[in-house]
């Protein structure tokens, strides 16, 4: 399967630099895609830093590869084609190490990390990173999916390869990539039941002022230790996970909070709090900084990503902070 088009100056340039074994100009050439294909390759894993590595392999894998690129695709479906087939590779040696279960388990979620915004593609009429797939719960949920199909759903439904481009690049049958794809499609539908499943429509970048209200909120009750102000901002199913200390689990309102206060939350030296508005993942998101009794600065402690439906929070993903540099947070207020 190849692209219907003329060779473009992308792939002309690629060309000449592989014939003149010119390697920085093969590295500028290339370059220009990273950031979308380390998107991909964060919807393939669901963890920022084993899709900085993959985004690198796929590089390393092109100039081994050089020779082979004739133009009779395009340049950026090539990478893709190589990138996807690098997360495929490692996909397999992760699950060797850690055998999955045929029900997804709990743990799998761990190996999420929250993607920073500022590390998205800059034009997003190029960038294909609509914000519903982006967002955690579907990067969750695109977990459930056996690597094959994971990389068929990403390919046809996000991407909007035809069912021919993505049997090309996975090296399968045409037939072979509508059936995974219809089974991938059952399970998304399975795990995102509220949300529409038209991946490829244009979303929204923006987060709305209701988006901002909850959040300064949210930060607001930690700030003045106001419980009934914090459980009045969460759904009553509400969805949590604390990465990387445990899975994602539906619970009440209540319990939740009952939960964080049975873990010290409030409670002397977890009650000095000052937070700060973000986004990752194009979602609305809290970054808490603690200040204990002993500590004259408030230092960064954890980063709540937040999906909001009519001004309430339904799921709340906590990650602990310090340990994500890439998120470029300030380490102190």
């Amino acid at each position: 399967m190849t692209d219907a088009r003329p060779l473009g100056t992308d792939e002309a340039t690629f060309i000449a630099a592989v014939h003149s074994g010119d390697t920085a100009r093969f590295a500028l050439i290339t370059e220009r895609h990273r950031r979308e294909l380390q998107v991909h390759c964060y919807r393939m894993l669901a963890n920022y830093e084993d899709a900085q590595d993959m985004t690198q392999e796929t590089f390393l894998r092109a100039w081994n590869k050089r020779e082979s690129f004739k133009g009779h695709a395009a340049l950026r479906t090539w990478l893709y084609r190589i990138a996807t087939n690098v997360c495929l590779d490692y996909l397999e040696k992760r699950n060797n190490r850690t055998p999955v279960p045929s029900e997804l388990s709990d743990s799998e979620v761990l190996y999420l990390q929250p993607y920073p915004d500022r590390m998205l593609p800059e034009n997003p009429q190029e960038s294909v990173v609509a914000r519903e797939t982006i967002e955690l719960a579907f990067i969750v949920a695109v977990q459930h999916l056996p690597p094959r199909q994971r990389a068929v759903f990403i390919l046809r439904d996000v991407l909007g390869w035809p069912a021919s481009k993505a049997a090309d690049a996975l090296e399968l049958t045409v037939a072979s990539v509508t059936s995974a794809l219809q089974r991938a499609r059952v399970t998304m539908r399975e795990q995102l039941p509220d949300r529409r499943q038209d991946w490829r429509s244009p979303a929204t970048h923006e987060l709305s002022s209701d988006e901002r209200g909850v959040v300064k909120s949210y930060i607001d009750a930690h700030e003045r230790n106001d419980l009934d102000g914090l459980t009045s901002l969460l759904r009553d199913d509400l969805r949590f996970a604390m990465l990387p200390e445990s899975g994602t689990g539906t619970t009440t309102a209540k319990d939740a909070v009952d939960g964080w206060v049975s873990g010290g939350l409030f409670q002397r030296g977890y009650d000095d709090w000052r937070g700060i508005t973000t986004t990752v993942n194009r979602m609305p998101a809290a970054v808490l900084y603690l200040r204990t009794p002993d500590d004259p600065e408030y230092r960064l402690f954890a980063i709540a990503v937040l999906h909001i439906v009519d001004g309430k929070i339904a799921e709340l993903t906590g990650f602990d902070a310090t340990d994500k540099p890439w998120l470029d947070l300030p380490p102190t207020l």
